[in-house]
């Protein structure tokens, strides 16, 4: 499958900062569609990359048909166009650091923590986890974790998903999408960090978006309904549940689950958001 050409005159108008941010978007958006693809294919032998870094070879190779095919097509030569703009205005490589426009969107600060209530059910006595909020980057966001009791890193997309947790925590994958409306229908994984056997195949729907005050901040809420199984041997085990989470960072406001499996069983509320420790 060959690219679409598009047209690098269409961006040299833009801003390096705007070609920048398109760039991560079709390579998002890139992502998202191959990984349905190879989903619904069943090889689960995509190679994304890293962050908004694709391996377009990889997604090339894949071997769409249709309006998936024509979509990954018409992407990839979106991106190379934006390539071909960007190096006839002379830009710098896109910077690691989130753009200043963009983090005055992210509901909390550097430096603060979010402090969360975890139980396994409602009956259950709750434990406090706290993740530091370290770093905003371009592509993702970083924390400190305190959940393995001394501070472990903690790295999610701006979607929301999770790319590095501490051993035995939960990691929802390539669940999330930047942008979910009312309606959508997504699909990932969760999985416990440092298992590479345990991992739940999850569906979900967005069933509410809108704004929301949450331990005295402000977010723009997605709830999504979620459904899966567990694999147990030769059997599975259901799996169901919510998550919700601001739009416009990924950061997770609330997450339910329920399983007979007791590692993906699970209550957790954002409960405040303290500052800045002195």
């Amino acid at each position: 499958m060959q690219p679409l050409p598009a047209n690098p005159a269409d961006f040299l108008s833009w801003t390096c900062a705007r070609i920048h941010d398109e760039q991560d978007l079709v390579q998002q958006r890139a992502a998202d569609l191959s990984w349905t693809v190879d989903e619904r294919a069943g090889q689960h032998v995509v190679a994304i990359g890293i962050g908004l870094t694709v391996f377009w070879p990889a997604l090339l190779a894949m071997r769409p048909d249709g309006a998936d095919a024509e979509a990954l097509a018409r992407l990839k030569g979106r991106f190379e166009a934006l390539q071909t703009s960007a190096r006839q205005k002379g830009c710098p490589p896109p910077p690691s650091a989130m753009d200043p426009a963009r983090a005055a969107t992210i509901p909390v600060l550097p430096g603060e923590r979010m402090v969360y209530e975890d139980r396994a059910s409602a009956r259950e006595p709750s434990r406090e986890q706290t993740l530091t909020m370290m770093t905003l980057r371009r592509d993702e966001i970083e924390f400190l974790s305190d959940a393995a009791g001394v501070p472990v890193l903690w790295r999610q997309d701006l979607a929301g998903n999770v790319t590095e947790a501490p051993p035995g925590a939960l990691m929802w994958q390539r669940l999330l999408r930047r942008s979910m409306a009312l309606g959508d229908v997504l699909a990932g994984d969760i999985a416990v960090s440092g298992d590479g056997q345990l991992r739940a195949r999850v569906r979900g729907q967005v069933v509410a978006v809108g704004p929301q005050s949450i331990a005295g901040r402000a977010f723009d809420v997605a709830v999504i309904e979620l459904f899966g199984d567990v694999p147990r041997g030769e059997t599975s085990t259901r799996l169901d549940g919510a998550i919700v989470v601001d739009r416009a960072s990924g950061l997770l406001l609330r997450l339910d689950l329920r399983s007979a499996q007791p590692l993906f069983q699970l209550q957790r509320r954002l409960v405040r958001v303290d500052a800045p420790a002195r």
